[in-house]
């Protein structure tokens, strides 16, 4: 009976050595970006933050979940019988 064990375990080596590289590579890329920007930092990626989806009219979630939460004032109370 042949063992091929030890060629399943060269190519898994291979496959960690390659997907390590890449991530590597990876976190390499984004500290240089880090490096060379004006302020070190990323710009926001949050929606209230985006004055695109301001003009649209979009808003984050929790504020739109915070604006039907709050009661309205002006409301007609409804009675119960």
């Amino acid at each position: 009976m042949i063992n091929f064990a030890p060629a399943k375990l060269v190519k898994m080596n291979e496959i960690i050595a390659i997907c390590t590289l890449i991530i590597a590579i990876s976190m390499a890329f984004l500290c240089i970006k880090l490096f060379f920007r004006k302020d070190g930092r990323f710009s926001s990626q949050h929606i209230h933050d985006s004055e695109a989806m301001r003009e649209r009219g979009i808003h984050c979630v929790m504020d739109q979940d915070r604006e039907l939460r709050t009661k309205n004032r002006l409301a007609v109370k409804e009675r119960n019988n």
